[in-house]
């Protein structure tokens, strides 16, 4: 894959849209290939003053306090991946003709000759481990890897660093690839798709419809997940380059081009000889952590990209075993007194808590925060019969409240007004007084954080500590 035509930076105009973790890599690489780099930012707190003068340092102007206006004389805007589509600023940069690209466009586009592919993960959910879970299968096949993109690595280090890649493994959110339209992956998966960030693309046609550029152009494998048929959709829709194939990931047998699960095994009937009649064992369902259902369709798209750029079976199996985890997914955190507890506060939107509520018999469910537009009456309706009872915590519990009133009113209910510091602690010790023996205590909360917490790794930590407090 070599790269795009690069275009003469020097004395370039180009306007970075927004500090922080992209656009402060942005400016930088723009400033140093010969741009004349202008950031505008929406804020003008002590920590884009700070990002600002480190940049001025370099000789890059910014404007701090004025997203909405489109410097004079811009030919190009590189926007952070957050910023909304209606901006009054790419308003202005489409009236004038201006491009507006994205820091994984721009990664793209400055790329070297002899770059590496990029295999590709987006979806609602399960993006960030199953790009790790990529990248250890990867590495166990001896190549040089990197788990970049929405992971937290910038992109635009992978490309430009000194380190030489065989393949990266991309994680892709919905907010990025709206902002990249000349990207082409050697191969791409949609893990799933549910209503999320709609506030920011105005629709889930819009919504779908971003994920969906993820398979633009693929060469090799566009992988789809055979339970969600909106995926598939989106591979039918993609303009692919000839003799690029669907593969499917199922959870059940699969059919010829699927790969899933016979009899406790993962196996692959996509890249074999004759694969109407062969099947290849990958790895076993306990090779996966945890082998919750969900996380094990996150191993089976995982080991599906990595089979399309040719990766033996041992290095999946391999991969697989060597694989840890991040925090706040699906954790188990402890028993006691014979009752497990779960930590997946990671699980922000309905349809994570959804996979999370499937993995387990019966449920003691925390569950709140803020819902971001969510319902939940689907949510609880589907997993009424595993909650052996439910406490709410958090800005929107009613909402659940009521979803479980309308659909489980058998469930006795814990509805904790309480925000202070001690509120986890008060729920799991609720949490504590519904379960019985052989029961899961689950923090998978349906909802975001930020009502009462920094983010859903200190929601999650709270929950470790007060669970290790009720051992003491």
């Amino acid at each position: 894959m070599g790269s795009r035509e690069v275009t003469d930076w020097q004395g370039k105009n180009v306007t970075v849209a927004g500090l922080g973790v992209s656009g402060l890599p942005a400016a930088r690489v723009l400033h140093g290939l010969g741009a004349k780099v202008t950031v505008v930012n929406d804020g003008d707190d002590a920590r884009a003053r700070e990002q600002a003068a480190e940049l001025e340092a370099l000789g890059v102007t910014v404007r701090l306090g004025d997203g909405a206006t489109l410097p004079e004389g811009a030919e190009l805007v590189v926007t952070a991946p957050g910023w909304k589509p209606d901006k009054p600023l790419f308003t202005a940069a489409h009236a004038a003709g201006v491009p507006v690209w994205g820091d994984v466009e721009l990664a793209w586009r400055l790329r070297g000759p002899d770059a590496a592919p990029w295999l590709c993960v987006t979806g609602t959910n399960g993006k960030t481990t199953t790009t790790r879970m990529l990248a250890s299968i990867l590495e166990a096949a001896g190549l040089r890897t990197a788990a970049v993109g929405n992971i937290g690595v910038s992109l635009l280090d992978a490309v430009l660093g000194d380190e030489r890649y065989d393949v990266l493994a991309v994680e892709l959110s919905s907010y990025q690839l709206h902002w990249a339209p000349s990207l082409r992956a050697h191969s791409a998966a949609v893990l799933n798709l549910a209503p999320d960030h709609l506030d920011w693309h105005g629709s889930m046609e819009a919504y779908a419809r971003d994920k969906g550029r993820v398979y633009e152009g693929n060469q090799v494998a566009c992988v789809y997940n055979v339970a969600d048929k909106a995926t598939e959709d989106l591979v039918r829709e993609a303009d692919v380059e000839e003799g690029c194939r669907a593969i499917g990931f199922t959870l059940g047998a699969p059919a010829p081009s699927q790969l899933g699960v016979v009899d406790g095994i993962l196996v692959d009937r996509a890249f074999v000889e004759d694969r109407q009649k062969n099947a290849q064992e990958l790895a076993e369902v306990s090779d996966v952590d945890p082998p919750a259902p969900h996380n094990i369709a996150n191993a089976l798209a995982a080991a599906a990209l990595a089979r399309a750029f040719g990766v033996p079976p041992k290095a999946v199996r391999d991969g697989l075993r060597a694989f840890t985890p991040d925090a706040h997914r699906i954790a188990h955190v402890a028993d006691v007194d014979g009752v497990a507890y779960v930590d997946d506060s990671k699980a922000t939107n309905t349809h994570a808590a959804q996979a999370s509520l499937a993995a387990y018999g019966k449920i003691v469910w925390i569950a709140g925060g803020l819902a971001k537009g969510a319902t939940f009456d689907e949510l609880v309706a589907g997993s009424a019969e595993r909650l052996r009872g439910v406490v709410l915590i958090g800005a929107d519990r009613a909402l659940i409240r009521e979803a479980l009133a309308r659909h489980a009113p058998e469930v006795p209910v814990v509805d904790l007004g309480r925000t202070d510091t001690g509120a986890m602690s008060a729920a799991v010790q609720e949490a504590r007084r519904l379960a019985a023996e052989g029961d899961t205590v689950l923090l998978a909360p349906a909802c975001a954080s930020m009502d009462m917490f920094v983010n859903y790794n200190q929601r999650g930590d709270a929950f470790a500590q007060a669970v290790r407090e009720l051992g003491t």
